[in-house]
């Protein structure tokens, strides 16, 4: 029964981070499980906590069990992430269309889109714990969307938007830890060569 304490675990976790920040928060509580009945049983008990988003591996869990789920979020408001664990089994073959080498997203226009990759060692590697360490990352966040929306180039700009920041937020500016802030990466999301 571990899944119904990390279900009521991640609810408390979200409504005070909720009631902290003012903001709407989220987590994805993932129903998926052996059968389509257990499944359900999840979904319900998180729809009962009031959390708004649950997740589904549609492979791990059949296509059957997914139709069902994503029904009974539609029928009772909940949002349904739908996840695509073994995947592998079906895009790492080569003779798949050349298209999935270009991931999910291959014609999405990312040029005006903030893509913001924070990964362990900016989160929880911050030398002052994991909380500071998720402060520094939205201050970082908040100042990149704010100085993209006063039309700055980020590709270029983006060290010295961070180092400003810094200035006036103590969590980021332990980035010195990490002396150099990148803000050119490529794709992550490719096939294996």
């Amino acid at each position: 029964m571990r899944w119904r304490d990390r279900f009521l675990f991640c609810a408390e976790a979200l409504f005070k981070a909720q009631t902290e920040t003012g903001e709407i928060k989220g987590h994805y509580l993932n129903a998926t499980a052996g059968t389509c009945e257990e499944m359900m049983k999840r979904a319900v008990f998180a729809r009962e906590l009031g959390v708004p988003i649950v997740m589904h591996d549609y492979l791990t869990g059949g296509f059957t069990a997914n139709t069902t789920l994503a029904h009974y979020c539609r029928d009772n408001g909940l949002l349904l992430h739908i996840h695509r664990a073994m995947h592998a089994v079906i895009d790492r073959r080569r003779i798949m269309v050349s298209t999935s080498s270009r991931g999910i997203y291959f014609t999405q226009d990312w040029v005006s889109l903030l893509v913001f990759y924070c990964g362990l060692g900016g989160t929880l590697g911050h030398p002052w714990g994991n909380a500071p360490g998720a402060v520094a990352n939205r201050v970082a966040l908040e100042a990149c969307v704010k100085a993209r929306n006063e039309g700055r180039d980020l590709a270029r700009e983006g060290n010295e938007i961070i180092r400003e920041a810094c200035k006036w937020s103590p969590e980021l500016a332990a980035c010195e830890v990490w002396k150099e802030i990148v803000f050119n990466f490529a794709a992550v999301d490719v096939l294996d060569k």
